[in-house]
């Protein structure tokens, strides 16, 4: 069976009649998607266990890989959050450079399943499974910030739900008043600044 494939990025169409105007428009949208993605890049590799430049590394080559070879003309590329649990845990098992082999194998699966159009499968997934990864995800995450929230003295994060949850409960003696202290205050403003901006307005 013939599977019929095209790949033609839609830069090859938007550079097309490029002036100023336009650069003037994409300049300032890549600003601001960089005040945004860059930081956050940067926080999800050290949730992850590794250095942020990491992070800025990897939001820098996926996002001019997304642009040049993307199929949409206001596509933007960044971190995903729910691969945090995911990275954090082959980082503590494998190290980085197996990390890396691992997402190269990850582009390899993700381009022949494209190519097979695989995913059209996802519409059979129902959404309470979908939901349910959601928020185990995030439950994971907030429980891997607790070490650093409390400033715990944890050499050591264990990647699954049910060990973080042991290192926490072993460790909660040698918490840091003040780096909780400081991370209470940066919640609260963070709150404070939701809550209250829309009334002052």
């Amino acid at each position: 069976m013939e599977i019929p494939f095209s790949f033609r990025p839609r830069l090859v169409d938007a550079l097309r009649g490029y002036d100023r105007v336009r650069f003037a428009q994409d300049l300032g949208a890549g600003l601001t998607v960089a005040v945004v993605a860059l930081p956050l890049a940067m926080a999800f590799a050290i949730g992850s266990g590794l250095k942020p430049e990491a992070g800025l590394f990897t939001s820098i080559i996926a996002g001019f890989l997304v642009a040049l070879l993307g199929g949409s003309r206001v596509q933007i590329g960044g971190p995903a959050g729910a691969f945090i649990v995911i990275v954090y845990d082959i980082v503590q098992q494998y190290g980085v450079a197996n990390l890396i082999i691992a997402t190269a194998l990850s582009g390899v699966l993700l381009f022949v399943m494209g190519l097979l159009r695989l995913g059209t499968l996802v519409r059979f997934i129902p959404v309470a499974v979908i939901i349910g990864f959601t928020n185990g995800i995030a439950v994971l995450i907030a429980l891997s910030q607790v070490k650093d929230f409390l400033g715990l003295a944890i050499p050591k994060m264990p990647g699954d739900f049910f060990g973080i949850l042991g290192a926490l409960g072993g460790h909660l003696s040698t918490i840091n008043p003040w780096a909780a202290g400081v991370a209470l205050a940066s919640l609260a403003v963070i709150v404070g600044w939701q809550r209250w901006l829309p009334a002052w307005g």
